[in-house]
């Protein structure tokens, strides 16, 4: 296991749709164990591929985090469904935008279908804090970051503070997501 440098708001990578995950080989199985340790370094909650510059459908999560009763730390290929309407409206942060927390709108209940690193079918079925982290993961594979989900003043104040952070790329957009 290696851990892993964490790409910044700017890098295209994070503006790309992920590709599908079709081979369950000893690379994947190295990929999944890699975001897992680089996750546990960072201290987040969730952690997605493209996050490490590798452009495939998988991410990692915190195995402790709250509601994850089977333990579950990565999922492949999520599809996600909403049980119903209900949202939360809370504190987000990312990875990839260190330092930044912002009140973002997500659904408040989701299950989540993929696969295990085995090519295993497995489910999560969250609220609260895991809901929020599986879709923000899922959202990183199809090239959004969570600064999409702001409104246009809070995209506008918040581009002008990363341009001016020492870690920020020059490549700064807002996707129309």
């Amino acid at each position: 296991m290696t851990v892993m440098d964490i790409r910044k708001v700017g890098d295209p990578v994070l503006r790309q749709v992920a590709e599908p995950v079709t081979v369950f080989d000893a690379e994947l199985h190295r990929l999944v164990d890699d975001l897992g340790e680089t996750l546990a370094q960072s201290r987040g909650a969730g952690l997605a591929a493209p996050q490490i510059g590798v452009g495939l459908r998988v991410f990692a999560i915190n195995p402790d985090l709250p509601g994850n009763d089977l333990g579950l730390d990565h999922l492949i290929n999520p599809g996600l469904e909403f049980p119903d309407d209900e949202e939360q409206y809370g504190p987000e942060g990312c990875l990839s935008i260190p330092g930044i927390y912002l009140d973002t709108r997500r659904r408040l209940n989701v299950v989540a279908r993929g696969l295990t690193k085995h090519g295993d079918p497995v489910q999560i079925v969250g609220a609260g804090l895991l809901a929020r982290c599986v879709q923000h993961e899922t959202d990183h594979l199809d090239g959004v970051l969570f600064i999409d989900r702001q409104d246009a003043d809070g995209q506008e104040r918040l581009l002008a503070t990363l341009r001016e952070a020492a870690w920020a790329g020059t490549r700064l957009q807002v996707s129309p997501h």
